[in-house]
């Protein structure tokens, strides 16, 4: 169902420019005036939806995340972003490239349960960056300016959360260890054949079944198609039982914000498979022994519920002859991921200098030396005296 727009402009009393969040504070600041607003304190707590309401009663809202957002979408990566006015889409925050389509009424979307708010400001964000490229062996000498130049752009990214209650059944097979005495015979370096013992390893193996049960609590999964999973989870952890707060459209002033691409219903079935891997390891230790056989698990998931989320990430995006890189901070804990190109003379230098050291090392130990003299030389025939 349609519920009122979920955020409002904000403008200065002062000068009625629109404010924007200051990161790390519970406030609103003018670019223009520097006038600090409070942000008024949000009631609702940060609350959990059944699943079941919203597969099968429909029991979901949907809002604008603003009366004024537009949204746009990028011709090169296909990813589409919301952005407030007076702001501008000048590039895109996934791949650097400038954004030529028109801007459009942003459409309703899933309103967040929570968000995490900016507390990395963007001088320290880019100062992370910077700190991060230092850090890179072998990256070109132009990379760091480069970077510097490219716009670090706020963005609020959607991720779900799911919780499960779970019981599994198993059957599989338990490994005990035991040894056997074997001899065997070998000849010694006096051409002796001589007679040992060792102890060898058996497996003997027992049928076994049982059930494990456990309650997972915030798993977390992207809701971006944007940026590849495994990037997003190099930035964890997001501390979100410290730092989540209930939705407050403030927050979103003066940043950028991303649609989920990802339908709740396809998020859980990724939550799953997340699961799945702590419960195989909860069955390993219910079978116990000294090896484990897993032939079957089957699990039961009831008391699903989930949070629609927004998790805020700075974001850079440069091109280096012709190939586009993306870094990423963490924009609640400061850090970074990305990814960097190499510069091949570098790698050539160093690959030089090591073979040189390494042939010196060569040469000291295995070339004699003291057998190496200097050529003699005849001795110069001196003129009698007359």
């Amino acid at each position: 169902m349609n519920s009122e727009p979920a955020t409002q402009k904000f403008p200065c009393t002062g000068c009625g420019a629109d404010l924007e969040y200051y990161p790390g504070t519970t406030s609103l600041k003018c670019p223009y005036c520097g006038r600090l607003e409070a942000i008024a304190p949000t009631p609702q707590t940060v609350e959990e939806r059944s699943f079941d309401a919203h597969a099968y009663q429909n029991q979901t809202r949907f809002a604008k995340l603003s009366t004024t957002a537009l949204e746009v979408r990028c011709s090169d990566c296909g990813a589409s972003f919301i952005f407030e006015p007076p702001h501008t889409a000048g590039k895109c925050p996934f791949c650097a490239s400038n954004i030529v389509a028109q801007p459009t009424e942003a459409s309703p979307t899933l309103e967040p349960e929570g968000l995490i708010p900016f507390k990395v400001n963007q001088k320290q964000a880019r100062q992370q960056v910077q700190d991060w490229l230092k850090s890179r062996w072998f990256a070109p000498t132009e990379l760091k300016q480069l970077a510097q130049q490219e716009r670090l752009q706020g963005v609020y990214l959607p991720f779900w959360t799911y919780d499960a209650q779970t019981h599994s059944t198993y059957r599989g097979e338990r490994g005990e260890h035991y040894y056997v005495t074997e001899t065997y015979t070998e000849t010694n370096a006096q051409g002796e054949t001589e007679t040992k013992t060792r102890q060898v390893q058996h497996t003997r193996w027992y049928s076994v079944s049982g059930r494990v049960s456990r309650f997972f609590d915030d798993v977390l999964v992207p809701g971006t198609q944007s940026i590849e999973t495994h990037r997003l989870a190099c930035l964890e952890p997001w501390e979100l039982k410290q730092s989540l707060c209930a939705y407050n459209s403030s927050y979103l002033a003066g940043f950028e914000a991303q649609r989920s691409q990802v339908p709740v219903e396809d998020g859980l079935q990724t939550a799953k498979n997340i699961m799945s891997g702590t419960i195989s390891s909860d069955v390993r230790c219910d079978i116990g022994g000294d090896e484990q056989r897993i032939h079957n698990i089957s699990t039961t998931y009831s008391q699903i519920t989930f949070k629609h989320l927004l998790l805020p990430v700075w974001i850079t995006a440069y091109r280096y002859r012709q190939k586009r890189y993306q870094v990423m901070v963490n924009a609640l804990t400061g850090k970074v991921h990305g990814d960097r190109p190499y510069s091949v003379w570098k790698i050539a230098s160093a690959v030089g200098a090591m073979v040189a050291i390494a042939f010196s090392i060569w040469a000291l130990f295995t070339i004699p030396w003291e057998n190496i003299r200097p050529p003699s030389r005849s001795p110069v025939p001196t003129q009698p005296q007359q």
